[in-house]
């Protein structure tokens, strides 16, 4: 599994990302479980926890009632194996889905998905950073033509890379922007091309035909294509951003989700929501400013660093 082989560039892995959620939600959680003769309250202050955190309501009261029927069996349970069962829950909630990413014959197609102010230019930046530094050749599709800044953002970004992008003038067809990337991909035998879109909200009907009618250029172009639709989400926005993906999902074929700027909000529980809700796999998170501050998601690892004590060190390591 390509996700499995990637080797990380010199940048924050997941558990640095999720520092701030961890600062919050793993804080509050250490003294809860260091309590004892469990009352009624001390469950609902544990359900106000998980809701902080984001994680949706109907997660937390899943939760909740688990823990509950754990505490109140017949057997005596540690605060250690309340935990550990938070833990097993909380990674059963990330989805055992596939988190395979497109490999195959060249070129691969991906095209990203987003509203306006993700992250969506930076992302794209950070995963050509990142298939790049795993000696994969990576074409940029400058396909936001809505806004003028977008194009020039990709193009600052492909410099700074050394990929190549292909870009027309601002208003012009974002589906022929990507018809002849993908020429230009075919043309040089470039392994991956990674293609941008208008910033839109998913209520927009017109950019969302604009991003049907690029997925038809691309499945008429290469065999397959698109190989992956990703979507980038803001960990910022918290459970806004779950109402974005479902506008999504039910609009295009969405393969996986990247959650960008998780190291800059304490709501990273929004991507166990938008996992349970959606069924839709987080591929990549976002875990710092840097362009190599792209992590491959790990749910045992992300779950792992939010139930750490919130003083325990981060150390890098393979995502």
């Amino acid at each position: 599994m390509l996700l499995a082989r990637l080797r990380r560039p010199a940048g924050r892995d997941v558990a640095a990302g999720a520092e701030p959620t961890r600062r919050g939600l793993g804080a509050r959680l250490l003294g809860w479980f260091r309590r004892t003769g469990l009352q009624e309250a001390d469950w609902d202050e544990l359900e106000e926890i998980l809701l902080q955190a984001d994680l949706g309501p109907a997660l937390t009261v899943e939760l909740v009632r688990s823990l509950r029927t754990t505490a109140h069996g017949p057997a005596l349970v540690s605060a250690a194996a309340l935990r550990e069962e938070l833990a097993r829950r909380l990674v059963e909630a990330l989805g055992t889905g596939d988190r395979a990413f497109a490999e195959g014959a060249a070129p691969q197609v991906i095209l990203m998905v987003g509203v306006n102010g993700v992250g969506k230019t930076t992302t794209i930046a950070k995963l050509a950073n990142l298939l790049g530094t795993n000696g994969y050749t990576v074409l940029l599709a400058a396909g936001d033509t809505f806004r003028a800044g977008a194009i020039d953002q990709l193009k600052i970004w492909g410099e700074r890379l050394q990929v190549p992008v292909v870009a027309h003038e601002p208003g012009s067809d974002a589906a022929a922007v990507l018809y002849d990337a993908l020429e230009a991909a075919k043309a040089r035998r470039i392994d991956y091309v990674i293609a941008d879109s208008a910033g839109r909200q998913h209520t927009n009907l017109n950019l969302m035909n604009e991003l049907a009618k690029m997925r038809r250029v691309a499945e008429r172009q290469v065999p397959g294509a698109p190989h992956e639709v990703l979507l980038v989400l803001d960990a910022l926005t918290g459970q806004n951003g779950l109402q974005q993906a479902r506008g999504f999902v039910s609009a295009v074929q969405v393969s996986g989700i990247v959650i960008a700027k998780l190291d800059s909000s304490a709501k990273g529980g929004v991507a166990f929501a938008v996992t349970r809700e959606l069924g839709v796999p987080i591929k990549f998170v976002g875990t710092g400013e840097t362009v190599a501050d792209l992590a491959v998601f790990d749910p045992a690892r992300f779950v792992a660093a939010l139930l750490e004590s919130p003083n325990s060190a981060v150390e890098g390591g393979q995502a």
